[in-house]
């Protein structure tokens, strides 16, 4: 198989790394043939049936602050995804729509526009979908699609933009989600803001001697590479890591109740629901036990911004999620075999923290919440 130039350029730069002490070389062996190339971002996908445009993108960006689009008009989608806290809430696991709480950590839109299924579970395939899922969502927006539409058909100034961005007479629910979901596409990392994508594409300036150590180990020791591959850093699969269970299911109540919520409405038995304690990740859609507990892998990008980690935010800092995986995981016997003690050092330690930094931008992405436009009486 041909290599391309920019993976030629890779190779070439890890084994100078090697010749210099940087890198071992299983880790080059492990980087260039058994997974998913290490690397910048590449451009954006765009689906074919929701081309970018400028109109579309400002659109986009309105509504993902409007609270409009949602029940009683009070939360947006910047509510769970709020651009100072790394584009997620910030929280271990997610405010609810109010009367309730959620159920899982809210997790960062910053790079979603690469994954092919959104959500930890994996429920939906497009930013489009999630954004409707999302925004009608008993638990989060819990919005009426035809109360929402016609909320912004007595929007004048959305009247006018729905026109310029989709050539029609009157907003329709259906454009709002992909002007929502193409103004999460330009929500992504820039490789000349990231070290560590300034330091694969030549300069090896770009990472301390620290990080390049601890790039070594992600290849290497601590085996981070067999889930988190390829530019976005996930394979994109499902895995039982054996996360800690989170103790708010049994201090909150409306914790407890949006979690016995979510074992009934997607079907599982009542044996399983009657003893509800955690969430069960991938099995609530194909009811099979070996998928008890699996969650999609997520990226390692921006980590320095998105804290608190898994799928339930149990660990708040790098060096817990860190020391974690060191241990070898949880105590599930149902874990991934991928997962054993790694024994690293303090020092190691430190080294692959340095790394995970390296893969976050110098600065964070923040956007400026837009003046929403008025309602005004149809005529």
């Amino acid at each position: 198989m041909r290599r391309s130039h920019g993976t030629l350029l890779l190779v070439l730069l890890l084994a100078g790394l090697v010749l210099a002490g940087g890198l071992a070389a299983d880790s080059v062996m492990g980087q260039t043939q058994r997974f998913p190339v290490l690397g910048p971002l590449p451009p954006v996908p765009v689906p074919r049936d929701n081309p970018m445009s400028d109109a579309k993108v400002e659109l986009g960006k309105l509504l993902f602050f409007d609270p409009r689009l949602s029940g009683d008009a009070s939360t947006s989608c910047a509510s769970c995804h709020r651009p100072e806290a790394g584009w997620g809430d910030g929280g271990d696991v997610s405010r609810g729509y109010p009367g309730t709480q959620h159920w899982r950590n809210s997790q960062t839109v910053l790079n979603a526009a690469y994954y092919a299924k959104l959500f930890w579970a994996g429920e939906v395939t497009s930013l489009e979908s999630q954004a409707d899922a999302a925004a009608s969502g008993n638990v989060a927006g819990n919005g009426d699609a035809m109360m929402m539409e016609e909320r912004l058909r007595q929007v004048p100034d959305y009247v006018r933009r729905f026109k310029a961005a989709f050539g029609t007479d009157r907003p329709l629910i259906r454009d709002a989600w992909m002007a929502i979901a193409a103004f999460e596409r330009t929500l992504v990392s820039k490789a000349e803001n990231v070290p560590f994508d300034r330091f694969m594409k030549g300069d090896v300036k770009a990472l301390a001697e620290e990080a390049k150590r601890g790039l070594a180990l992600f290849q290497g020791k601590a085996g981070c590479i067999q889930c988190h591959n390829g530019p976005l850093l996930s394979d994109e699969s499902f895995h039982n890591l054996g996360v800690p269970k989170t103790p708010v299911f049994e201090e909150d109540p409306l914790r407890q109740i949006t979690l016995r919520y979510q074992h009934v409405i997607r079907g599982v038995p009542e044996k399983v629901y009657r003893t509800a304690d955690r969430d069960l990740g991938l099995y609530y859609t194909t009811k099979r036990e070996e998928d008890t507990g699996k969650f999609r892998t997520p990226s390692l990008r921006e980590l320095k911004y998105t804290a608190p980690y898994m799928h339930n935010g149990v660990f708040f800092t790098l060096e817990e999620a860190i020391d974690f995986y060191d241990k070898g995981g949880g105590d599930d016997p149902s874990k991934s075999p991928l997962l054993r003690p790694l024994k690293l050092t303090d020092e190691e330690k430190k080294d692959l923290l340095a790394f995970l930094l390296s893969l976050s931008s110098d600065k964070p992405l923040v956007v400026e919440p837009p003046a929403l436009p008025d309602y005004a009486a149809l005529k």
